[in-house]
């Protein structure tokens, strides 16, 4: 008959094969430790990866590539030429999507031609009021002058663009600026307007914009209600007769 082993050898035989109780070292086996106890590490706290079997290797996740910081591209000489050309074109084609793609490209829009045209003129003269907007707030300089040393509203006044000079007026623009002609923009609407509705409407937003309505011009002597009259254009001569008699 065997002797039956008392528990505290039992105990202690299991201690010396086994385990030495909490924290203690493990011999000849993985200490396991319960899920969510002190001693497992937490998956979030070590960037390392974790054996789930002998053999396998689970992968940190990856992580998408960081986007370089934007940053304005320097263009070589032949590109800048090029998207200015191609501004100016897409401006006399009043395309204001490719317009506007274009200035994103880096286009220059007061890049002026070998006519000295740029963007924001061809759009004051041409009456193209998207595209003269586009301009501006990509810093379009109202002051510009084409080759005859006209402004933009120079320009706008010539056409009858009533909507566009009503435009360029909010900005600094000179509305008394004098071209190489002599003509203000003022003169410009009157000789060469045709007196239409659209004519009288940009003599009148020029008058209340403190156009000088006395003075003769430089191109041909004659005030601004002198060159109506002479023209017979009676509802622009009665605009002007009305500014210079306040």
């Amino acid at each position: 008959m065997r002797a039956s082993v008392p528990a505290t050898v039992l105990g202690l035989l299991l201690l010396l094969t086994g385990c030495t109780g909490n924290g203690g070292e493990v011999t000849g086996q993985t200490q396991q430790t319960p899920s969510g106890s002190a001693s497992s590490p937490s998956p979030s706290s070590s960037p390392s990866t974790s054996s789930t079997s002998p053999g396998a290797v689970e992968s940190a996740p990856e992580l998408p590539p960081s986007s370089p910081p934007a940053t304005s591209r320097s263009l070589a000489p032949e590109e800048q030429i090029a998207l200015n050309q191609n501004l100016i074109d897409a401006a006399w084609e009043n395309d204001v999507a490719e317009a506007s793609r274009l200035i994103e490209s880096g286009a220059d829009v007061n890049y002026e031609d070998e006519t000295q045209q740029s963007a924001f003129l061809i759009a004051a003269s041409e009456g193209y009021l998207e595209l003269l907007e586009l301009t501006l707030s990509n810093g379009a300089d109202v002051h510009a002058l084409d080759s005859f040393n006209g402004t933009a509203l120079i320009r706008a006044a010539e056409r009858g663009h009533a909507d566009v000079v009503r435009r360029l007026l909010e900005t600094d623009v000179d509305v008394n600026h004098v071209n190489n002609l002599g003509w203000t923009a003022l003169n410009e609407a009157i000789i060469f307007g045709d007196g239409s509705p659209r004519y009288v409407e940009t003599v009148q937003l020029l008058v209340d914009d403190g156009a000088d309505v006395r003075s003769p011009s430089q191109g041909d002597g004659l005030t601004p209600l002198q060159q109506a009259t002479s023209l017979g254009f009676e509802e622009v001569a009665a605009v002007l007769r009305t500014a210079v008699e306040q």
